[in-house]
């Protein structure tokens, strides 16, 4: 070919791999329009239309529609601004794909009510924006009246989930169910009663003090002896159970006696809830944080052990 021949529909059917039907189709839309006619009417092309309907069949298998496409081709619109807009559009269907993916897998995983699918399906559909409001509304609700103070600031930044925009099938899969466990009327008041124990702990102890989390001092007083074996009800357990509660009774600005013991076995069987932790390690999932070790164990451990004492010191 060369920049003075001219080509029929068929010629540039062979030479750009199209059918004669879609060269046609482009050609009655503008999008690349005949150079000329032949003697008997059939229209014909120049060297220009074969790399114009290459560019058209790029732009094509990327996804852009036809008017885009003769803008695009007549430089009414710029092809960088185009392909930024598109690579967008592209980014919100992934995601919203994604997660679709997440509800198709956990309904697969758990078998769910149908109310539970529903659920999981009007989760899968939120955008960033309901996405944020939705975690917004538990955390308001569960921690009410208390964000402005600095240790519930600290708490609620740390539960608060953000899904990454390029984030993996699992980060998606994790957020649809912590999403979906945030809705639960039953874990936001066991959520409700922690963040009560802690604001009455607050009020009673000294402000002062740079409070470590629970579970931490809790994991950290208890697990050695639980790996070394110790039974809860042993005389053995009676120094790690003394220390939690000269711990708690610190914090908490009560003398370490029978009552405060009760309390801290109360407070240790709020926090022992399966879906804390679970929720906990779905947050890490979807924030890419080191998914934390299960301290189920250690909290059977503290209880089972301050049980043993409270009984035996029951007159």
């Amino acid at each position: 070919m060369d920049g003075d021949t001219l080509y029929s529909i068929g010629d540039l059917a062979r030479r750009t791999g199209l059918t004669v039907k879609t060269i046609r189709f482009y050609s009655d839309r503008g999008i690349v329009a005949p150079t000329g006619r032949s003697p008997a009417g059939y229209r014909l092309y120049d060297i220009d239309a074969v790399a114009r309907l290459d560019f058209v069949r790029t732009l094509r298998a990327l996804g852009l529609d036809l008017p885009t496409i003769r803008k695009v081709v007549d430089r009414e619109l710029p092809l960088p601004e185009v392909a930024a807009a598109h690579a967008e559009a592209l980014a919100v269907q992934i995601r919203t794909l994604r997660l679709r993916r997440a509800v198709l897998t956990a309904v697969a995983r758990r078998g769910p009510t149908p109310e539970e699918m529903d659920l999981m399906h009007r989760l899968a559909k939120l955008s960033e924006k309901e996405r944020g409001d939705l975690i917004t509304e538990f955390l308001d609700d569960v921690f009410a009246h208390r964000q402005a103070d600095p240790a519930f600031t600290a708490v609620i930044r740390t539960m608060t989930p953000e899904l990454p925009d390029d984030s993996e099938s699992e980060q998606v899969e994790a957020w649809v169910e912590l999403a979906e466990l945030s809705q639960d009327p039953d874990f936001r008041a066991a959520v409700r009663r922690m963040a009560d124990d802690l604001a009455a702990e607050r009020a009673q102890g000294d402000t002062g003090v740079v409070r470590r989390d629970f579970a931490a001092v809790v994991r950290d007083q208890v697990g050695p002896a639980l790996s070394a074996g110790v039974a809860p009800a042993s005389p053995e357990a009676d120094p790690v159970v003394a220390a939690l509660t000269a711990h708690y009774a610190y914090v908490s600005g009560h003398r370490d006696d029978s009552d405060l013991r009760r309390r801290l076995l109360t407070r240790l069987e709020t926090v022992n809830d399966p879906r804390r932790e679970q929720y906990f390690q779905l947050l890490a999932v979807i924030n890419g944080w080191p998914v934390p070790h299960s301290l189920t164990m250690v909290f059977d451990w503290s209880i089972q052990a301050l049980r043993a004492r409270i009984q035996r010191a029951r007159p």
